[in-house]
């Protein structure tokens, strides 16, 4: 072997090396998202700073990154054959072994598993010269200039602008993070409130209408007071011609200080307070702002047409994060109860996403947000007891009716699904 021949090999084993830290480089810095790198940097670890900024911007180290792995390749093949030139058939033979075997160890599969099992470390450490030869500027132009050249032949725009993480993929996520024991079933219960909670109406949450307690504008101090009393509630909305007139929200508070001072039999519609109103597709994350801004804790819900849909407070908007606030004076009724045979009886007020999820089904969404709102669809009438429609699978019951209303709905699994709702 020539004495020049140590040379080539020895810038090809050079060649490698750089190779497989690009390749390093560019597995672990693809593997760290943003946040991953953000926690890094509140952790004070060295070069996280600067792996926050590639992290934030992937598309301008990633092109020079793997411009760089490909240009180390040919070079080194290319060195490599001027060695095995002379050795004509032999040669050729022991040139791919090497770039196939040497090249393909050293400079790809192991750097990138290393890469793989060390990421944080992989990251950091490459992190400082990823971003000063992205910097450069003619690696940076060279590799603009390819990308453009490619643009050409096949037309693109680069990167899409985000956001690159759906709301599934992060609910699954946290999913995952349960199954690993990392996070603890409330915490999971809690993260999909919070995710859920942004794409939640005033309608889905409110206290629907008929289950209001108002009160006439021209009814007595005394009289109101005994209805705050036996309701238990510290605002009651007041109505002048109707339960679509309400004027006003009247205090347990001031009720209790008019009585105080002799004043039980004016009318309490001189005691009401501004009433909010607020539309029934009003997101409840917008709303919860602006009771928290405003100071005020209960809000009028109206429909479409201005009448009165139901009331929203502060804490029902707290319950869909937390779940159900139950104090000693409230009369709790079960939302679900579980009877043998894997059959349910749920409240007819239940939300149908909280039905699916109990039951593992995808029972059909539509105008209606609760599961006896379905049922009023699929029999198209107010049903009688014990009257029953199948979708999905599932027979839906009606097994308490109270005037036009379903008050508890009684589900049972069918054998076969059916996909078009039968009723029975």
């Amino acid at each position: 072997m020539r004495s020049g021949d140590w040379i080539i090999i020895a810038s090809i084993a050079g060649l490698i090396v750089v190779a497989g830290f690009f390749a390093m480089a560019e597995t672990a810095l693809t593997r760290i998202n943003r946040i991953k790198a953000i926690t890094l940097a509140e952790e004070g670890r060295r070069g996280a700073g600067l792996l926050v900024r590639l992290a934030e911007h992937t598309e301008r180290f990633l092109n020079p990154v793997l411009f760089l792995v490909l240009i180390c390749h040919l070079a080194a093949g290319t060195l490599l054959g001027l060695v095995t030139e002379r050795y004509k058939a032999t040669g050729l033979i022991i040139g791919l072994i090497v770039e196939a075997v040497v090249i393909f160890v050293l400079a790809e599969a192991a750097p990138k598993t290393w890469a793989i099992q060390h990421t944080e470390r992989a990251a950091l450490l490459s992190a400082p010269i990823v971003s000063a030869i992205a910097s450069f500027p003619p690696v940076r132009l060279l590799a603009s200039g390819l990308i453009g050249l490619a643009n050409v032949i096949l037309p693109g725009r680069g990167l899409k602008q985000g956001p690159f993480v759906s709301e599934e993929e992060l609910l699954a996520t946290v999913d995952v993070a349960l199954e690993d024991e990392i996070i603890e079933r409330e915490e999971r219960a809690l993260i999909h409130s919070i995710i859920e909670f942004g794409d939640t109406v005033a309608r889905e949450v409110m206290v629907p209408r008929p289950d209001m307690v108002a009160v006439e504008g021209g009814g007595m101090v005394g009289d109101v007071m005994e209805v705050a009393i036996a309701a238990g509630y510290s605002r009651i909305p007041v109505f002048e011609q109707g339960i679509d007139d309400i004027i006003g929200v009247v205090y347990t508070k001031d009720l209790m200080r008019a009585e105080r001072e002799g004043r039980t039999g004016e009318p309490v519609r001189q005691l009401v307070r501004d009433a909010h109103f607020v539309p029934e597709t009003k997101r409840v994350n917008e709303l919860m702002r602006e009771m928290q801004h405003e100071k005020f804790h209960m809000a009028i819900v109206v429909d479409e047409y201005g009448g009165t849909a139901g009331l929203v407070t502060l804490e029902d908007l707290i319950e869909e994060l937390v779940g159900e606030i139950v104090d000693e004076f409230d009369v709790e009724e079960a939302q679900i109860e579980r009877l043998p045979g894997g059959i349910y009886r749920v409240n007819a007020r239940m939300p149908i996403d909280e039905v699916n999820d109990l039951l593992h089904a995808n029972l059909p969404t539509g105008d209606w947000d609760t599961i006896g709102g379905l049922l009023f669809s699929l029999l198209g009438h107010v049903p009688a007891e014990g009257e029953a429609a199948e979708v999905d699978g599932h027979r839906l019951a009606a097994e308490k009716v109270q005037g036009r209303r379903i008050g508890r709905v009684r589900i049972e699994a069918r054998p076969e699904e059916q996909s078009v709702a039968e009723v029975s």
